[in-house]
């Protein structure tokens, strides 16, 4: 396909005249495929994730977005080099999901533009980079025993080269090219929080007034905590859990939010109906006279306790629930200002215990879900991790009515500040203990 100068996709629009000299050779040989010269120019990381002052145009989205849609005029051996090209840079630190001017990532540009094979490079560079980040998380450095000598060898490290971000790791190179000495592992945010983005965290969020509105809860900065159109996705998530509606189960439900799933849990009758909120302003409106999960619901079960609203914070709560020994044939998570490492602490550390050896988990599988390619990174992501856990994960894909939901401060937008769900699918988690 070839683009003319005037097209919103053309190397002139993206390439500005104020651009760099070295930043815009690395970006025309990028754009050209020009797979030697991309070699010779990547002598640092830092060279792979420039951009363009203007446009915010990196190497990587330079090298897809010249590929244009698929045509008849498709050149295979151009297409083959764009491969290469875009591979040289991700193993040379190229970042899978900066956002340029458009906020689009490079994988954006490849799932827009429908080149299928580039996106797929993008998706495993960010699975790489994403699982590469959940050892570092995890990593304790060991003591030695000297920590004078090691204090001394640390500030000659810090004076001699300071990295812009926190983890860095080596690289080995192909066919015995020189690798790249360093190459900083960056994290721009995927793995955050499944519906604000990433800008609320769970300690604000609980300090928080929130407010019921007309099929919306949301917080004192207008984010959604949850609103009415994801009442399909909790009726197929019940129905994944539960399956057949059976009577009698032992439910566990972690945040309540409108209370939409917990509503579908009770109907099912229930033998023990446990339920975790830590937000005080959701549990007065669960105290209310007028809820269906009060003092009334409580004094209705089959035995004390059988149905119980727990008041704190999960991590908090399950360790409780260990103690006494409970387990559960279904437990649903879905809770709000937490990011994806603490929905995998659950999975890895209270489901072994929590949950029955026939039950079944679910969670809002809302990780990434404002565009495409992130959540199609951490889909395969959280696969890994569950079965890690020793958990096999079955993705039930359920359509998604997005007319209502296509415009920020439209439709079920209207009030709430940031779009949390843009796509048609959902991927609705069904997990199961392994053999």
């Amino acid at each position: 396909m070839i683009l003319l100068d005037s097209e919103p996709d053309s190397i002139s629009a993206r390439i500005s005249p104020t651009c760099p000299e070295e930043v815009q050779c690395v970006l025309t040989a990028a754009w050209a495929h020009d797979v030697e010269a991309v070699k010779k120019l990547l002598d640092s990381p830092e060279k792979a994730r420039c951009q363009d002052p203007i446009t915010l145009e990196t190497p990587l989205h330079a090298a897809i977005r010249s590929c244009g849609s698929p045509s008849e005029e498709d050149d295979s051996q151009d297409l083959e080099n764009a491969q290469k090209t875009v591979s040289e840079l991700l193993l040379w630190g190229g970042i899978w999901n900066d956002v340029d001017d458009r906020n689009e990532t490079p994988g954006c540009v490849a799932h827009r533009l429908g080149r299928k094979d580039l996106y797929n490079l993008c998706v495993e560079a960010g699975v790489r980079a994403e699982m590469l980040f959940g050892v570092l998380e995890g990593y304790e450095e060991l003591d030695s025993g000297d920590e004078e000598m090691e204090e001394a060898e640390d500030e000659e490290q810090e004076s001699a080269h300071q990295p812009n971000t926190e983890s860095e790791m080596v690289v080995v190179g192909e066919d015995g090219a020189e690798p790249p000495e360093l190459v900083e592992v960056v994290d721009n945010g995927v793995a955050e929080n499944q519906k604000t983005g990433g800008d609320v965290n769970s300690e604000d969020y609980l300090r928080s007034k929130v407010t019921y509105l007309d099929g919306k809860l949301v917080d004192d900065e207008n984010n959604g905590v949850m609103m009415a159109w994801e009442t399909d996705i909790m009726r197929r998530s019940v129905d994944a859990l539960l399956p057949g509606n059976e009577p009698g189960k032992r439910i566990l439900n972690i945040g309540f939010g409108l209370g939409i799933i917990d509503g579908m849990f009770a109907k099912t009758k229930p033998a023990l109906h446990h339920i975790i909120e830590a937000h005080p302003g959701v549990l007065e409106h669960i105290s209310n006279p007028e809820s269906k999960f009060g003092p009334d619901w409580e004094a209705s079960g089959p035995e004390t306790g059988a149905y119980k609203v727990y008041q704190g914070k999960w991590q908090e709560v399950c360790l409780q629930l260990l103690q006494e020994n409970h387990v559960y044939d279904a437990i649903y998570f879905d809770t709000f200002g937490e990011d994806y490492s603490q929905l995998r602490l659950f999975f890895t550390e209270f489901i072994p215990g929590l949950l029955d050896g026939q039950g079944i988990f679910g969670f809002f599988n809302g990780l990434g879900a404002d565009r495409a390619i992130c959540y199609d990174v951490y889909t395969k992501v959280s696969e890994l991790h569950l079965a890690d856990a020793g958990l096999d994960v079955e993705w039930q894909v359920i359509d998604v009515d997005v007319s209502e939901l296509a415009k920020a401060g439209e439709g079920e937008w209207e009030g709430v500040r940031r779009r949390y769900w843009t796509l048609d699918k959902y991927r609705l988690p069904v997990c199961t203990f392994m053999g």
